[in-house]
């Protein structure tokens, strides 16, 4: 299928899977981390693990409906077109047939002003995209399932985001400001030193990243972190000792805590299990 952005696509006995990759406008992108097309046939659907992440995906499926669940043999809940809030614990999705579907990586700051809505209501939380998105947004499904190429969602996405954030209210400099901290210290960064530096008090800073972003400054340290030990984990050129180092644990037995929590896995487990779009199979 024709597209400007970058493919991975993967076949085997048991189906095929393929996963299309742009950024979105540059204008959105403080916003905005980039659009996901995929399409995947086979019998059964893989299981595939969530695991918490600074990113809020926004899913509009064009395919079948999604079973997502709390555990790998947990009770699922089915959904079409959805948005899932920041997140403490993983999540399973499997699609329930062939599979398709545009995925927008935002973040906290940018979902919350897409939304227009607390960031709060949505945390550890799967909601159906239409009964969270501004009238403007909604039947996002309807209107690009008729288009031939990713391209064309992606450019039409671009400029319904485009307009939407136009009007859109901006996210409080101090939470802003302290979200840019983390995110370039991956986590490293401490909350002490950053309400020093906004002169606010922890107790503040901590409402205004429940309203803002979900979930308090402490946790989203925690996951970026985390995050970052994925990805040297998934690089497969660090060894557990020095993905430890490096992104700032205690000592190995921190980073397994870690991941036992947000991964129900330790670290060489989750890590043999991420596939080459990123995704993790369960």
């Amino acid at each position: 299928m024709e597209t400007g952005g970058r493919v991975v696509h993967h076949e085997s006995e048991v189906g095929t899977w393929e996963l299309v990759l742009r950024s979105p406008d540059a204008r959105l992108r403080r916003y905005v981390g980039d659009y996901q097309g995929y399409t995947e046939s086979g019998s059964p659907a893989p299981l595939r693990q969530q695991a918490p992440t600074t990113w809020i995906p926004l899913i509009v499926n064009l395919g079948s409906t999604w079973e997502v669940a709390g555990a790998p043999t947990g009770a699922s809940e089915e959904h079409g077109s959805f948005v899932a809030g920041l997140g403490e614990r993983s999540a399973y999705v499997a699609a329930t047939g062939p599979a398709s579907c545009l995925q927008l990586n935002i973040t906290p700051l940018g979902a919350h002003a897409l939304l227009g809505l607390p960031m709060y209501e949505l945390t550890n939380r799967v909601l159906a995209l239409d009964d969270v998105v501004p009238r403007t947004l909604r039947g996002l499904d309807e209107r690009l399932e008729s288009m031939v190429t990713w391209e064309e969602r992606f450019t039409r996405v671009d400029a319904i985001l485009l307009a939407r954030m136009a009007g859109a209210r901006e996210p409080s400099s101090d939470v802003a400001w302290a979200w840019r901290m983390l995110e370039r210290t991956h986590g490293a960064a401490p909350i002490g030193w950053i309400c020093g530096r906004l002169g606010r008090s922890r107790r503040h800073l901590a409402t205004s990243f429940r309203e803002q972003v979900g979930l308090p400054p402490k946790t989203i340290a925690r996951i970026f972190r985390f995050e970052r030990a994925v990805s040297l984990l998934a690089g497969g050129s660090h060894s557990l000792g020095e993905v430890a180092v490096e992104c700032g644990y205690y000592d190995q037995a921190h980073l397994n805590r870690d991941f036992r929590e947000f991964a129900d896995a330790p670290p060489g487990a989750f890590a043999r299990r991420i596939g080459p779009d990123g995704c993790v199979l369960a």
